[in-house]
C-alpha cells in the first residue's frame, strides 16, 4: 500500500517479507541494536507482544515477521515518531496485526492493564540524563538519554504488564549491568538469558541482550558471544545469514 511521506522521510527496506519502513535521517533511524533485539526476543504463537517505546515501530514490525505471535503492539510518547510508525504498518498492510498507541512508558499498565501481556520488548535510552554529551535535538536526546523515562521505569511497568511466567527482553549497554540485573529482580523479573554483543572480536562488548521471566526460578544462562563484524565493513556469517545483513 503507498502512504504519503512527509518532506526528509524516506522509505527503506527491512529484508524481510518485503517488509518496509519510514524513517526519517533527520529524527531517528533505527541501530543494529533494534535488529538483534527482534533477533533475540522469542514470540510464541498465540502470544501477544508489547514494545515499549517503539520509535518508529521497527521492533514489532520484525518481531511479526519473525514469529507466530498473535498480536503486537508498539508504544511510543512521540507522536511524529508513532505517526511514522503507523504509516509503516500500512504501508505493509499489517494493521489487524500490529497496533501503535501514544503513550508514555511511565503509564504503560494504566494504558493496557495489569498482566496483559505474554512479551515485552524494549530498546529503551542507554545513557541516564546526566551521562555524556545530550544532543540539543530533543527528540534524539529523548531517544538516546532518559530524558522521559529511566530504567527503572521500563522495569516497573514491564513487571506489571506482564502475565505471570511472562518474558521480557530488552538490548542495553554492558556498562549498567549490575544496574539492570538489581532491577530486574527487584521486580521479580529473573534473569534467563544473557548474550553479549561485540563489534569485533577483539573489541569489548557494546550491547548486551536480556531475557527475564516473570515469576522465573533463579538460573541465567549465558550464550556464546555475537561479534557483528569479521573486519571493517563485512558483517560475519552469523549476522549475515540470521539477521539477513
Amino acid at each position: 500500500m503507498n502512504v504519503e511521506l512527509k518532506p526528509g522521510e524516506r522509505v527503506d527496506e527491512l529484508q524481510r517479507n518485503g517488509y518496509r519502513i519510514i524513517q526519517d535521517p533527520g529524527r531517528f533511524c533505527f541501530g543494529m541494536d533494534a535488529v538483534l533485539l527482534s533477533g533475540f526476543a522469542r514470540v510464541k504463537p498465540g502470544e501477544r507482544a508489547l514494545d515499549l517505546g517503539t520509535g518508529t515501530g521497527i521492533i514489532p514490525i520484525l518481531l511479526e515477521a519473525r514469529t507466530q505471535g498473535e498480536s503486537f503492539t508498539g508504544l511510543e510518547i512521540q507522536e511524529e515518531s508513532a505517526d511514522m510508525a503507523r504509516r509503516s504498518v500500512s504501508m505493509n498492510g499489517l494493521e489487524d496485526r500490529i497496533h501503535i498507541v501514544t503513550g508514555d512508558i511511565k503509564e504503560a499498565a494504566q494504558i493496557f492493564g495489569a498482566a496483559s501481556y505474554h512479551v515485552v520488548t524494549c530498546n529503551p535510552p542507554y545513557m541516564t540524563a546526566n551521562h555524556g554529551l545530550r544532543n540539543p535535538k530533543e527528540h534524539l536526546a529523548i531517544a538516546r538519554h532518559e530524558v522521559l523515562c529511566t530504567l527503572e521505569d521500563v522495569i516497573s511497568q514491564t513487571a506489571r504488564i506482564l502475565m505471570p511466567g511472562g518474558r521480557f527482553y530488552m538490548v542495553h549497554r554492558p556498562f549498567r549491568l549490575a544496574e539492570i540485573m538489581t532491577g530486574l529482580c527487584a521486580h521479580g523479573l529473573e534473569p534467563k538469558r544473557m548474550r553479549l554483543v561485540y563489534p569485533f572480536a577483539d573489541r569489548e562488548p557494546n550491547m548486551v541482550l536480556l531475557e527475564a521471566m516473570k515469576g522465573g526460578k533463579p538460573r541465567i544462562t549465558v550464550e556464546k558471544p555475537l561479534i557483528i563484524f569479521k573486519e571493517p565493513g563485512k558483517y560475519t556469517d552469523e549476522i549475515r545469514d540470521t539477521y539477513g545483513y
